[in-house]
């Protein structure tokens, strides 16, 4: 029999290592990533011009032998730019866009809690491997729910207002100025509620998710908002959720993750305004595997073999989408729900925008 060492292929192995170091290099630099955004470690740096590491260390309170390894990091990683001639280390706009600024579409730090998260509960997924039980989003470890807030909430203030919520049909922009009734299902923290609720003050908006701790937060990003006069946050589940004739009903991020999204869509279509839209967003994916590989396809698969699939298993595994489902296979899901017409309104390199009409 051919041994199997006389079979590889030496090129493809080199690449393939290469590969792997590589990852095990960003994953190394995601615990640095989160250490300097914890310390403040860009924010100090951001628009500071060069600093030397005793400089920096005085500017965020940190010791400097720790500062200096870790610009050590930034540099090797490429995420601060280190000046030889005079020992220093800057952080450059496009840097900082990405590092420091909290309120950038950009801004990469808080994803980061969602790995750790996935770490953390790694036996509970080992576990759920070998039995086929599911893994409630409320079992997870804290740092998930505060990872996947934090990361959508600025990709949803770039684009909701500005250009999701133009795009979909039936002049529902029009009626949310002057006055429109919307359900957020799965509304987590509640950013997209309020991003709505600031941008058009005369609608009313109910937010509703599975997550008790999740909605406590929510009532605190709504009064820190300004909008809780608009704004009502309830402990619901996607199928049974209170209230009839919304003219918009939301599903962001979150569908894939129901045990049974025909059942939320059907429950969508009976408390939907006659002319009313579904405005589903959805993790980008195309409708077959071969199709589906990409940096992004990856981060979503992964979260979806311990997050995503693991919660609809425990929410009853009806139907299990999984965070790469695709538009057809979510086309169906509506309309086996009763909806008759179903559009992709946009798409960026992260979401599809869907809207589903009766």
């Amino acid at each position: 029999m051919e041994k199997v060492e006389n079979r590889i292929d030496q090129a493809k192995l080199d690449a393939l290592v290469s590969r792997a170091v590589g990852d095990l290099s960003a994953g190394y630099g995601g615990v640095m990533v989160s250490l300097g955004n914890r310390l403040g470690l860009y924010k100090a740096m951001a628009g500071a011009g060069p600093l030397t590491s005793s400089e920096l260390a005085a500017r965020a309170g940190c010791a400097e032998r720790y500062v200096r390894e870790w610009l050590g990091s930034q540099v090797a990683g490429g995420y601060v730019t280190y000046h030889a001639s005079s020992g220093t280390y800057e952080l450059s706009p496009e840097q900082a866009l990405v590092l420091a600024e909290e309120d950038s579409p950009v801004f990469i730090p808080h994803a980061w809690a969602v790995p750790a998260s996935m770490w953390a509960d790694e036996n509970k997924a080992v576990e759920a491997f070998r039995t086929g039980k599911g893994i409630a989003w409320g079992d997870h470890d804290g740092r998930l729910y505060c990872g996947v807030a934090a990361f959508y909430r600025n990709a949803y203030k770039a684009s909701l207002v500005a250009e999701w919520l133009p795009a979909l049909g039936g002049g529902i922009e029009k009626k949310l100025r002057t006055g429109a009734r919307v359900a957020d299902i799965g509304c987590g923290h509640g950013h997209s509620t309020v991003l709505m609720a600031k941008a058009f003050p005369t609608s009313r908006f109910h937010g509703f998710d599975i997550h008790p701790e999740s909605i406590i937060e929510a009532r605190k990003v709504a009064a820190e908002a300004g909008v809780s006069d608009r704004v009502t946050f309830t402990t619901a589940r996607a199928d049974s959720y209170p209230g009839t004739d919304y003219d918009l009903i939301c599903f962001f991020d979150c569908l894939h993750d129901m045990g049974d999204p025909v059942a939320a869509a059907a429950h969508a279509a009976k408390v939907i305004a006659g002319e009313g839209s579904v405005m589903l967003v959805e993790p980008f994916a195309n409708d077959r595997v071969e199709d589906n590989v990409s940096p992004v396809a990856r981060i979503y698969y992964a979260a979806s073999t311990t997050i995503c699939c693991a919660h609809a298993i425990s929410d009853g595994g009806h139907l299990v989408l999984g965070a790469q489902a695709g538009e057809a296979r979510l086309a169906d899901v509506f309309r086996k729900a009763g909806f008759s017409r179903f559009r992709r309104a946009l798409e960026t390199p992260f979401n599809l925008i869907l809207e589903a009409r009766l």
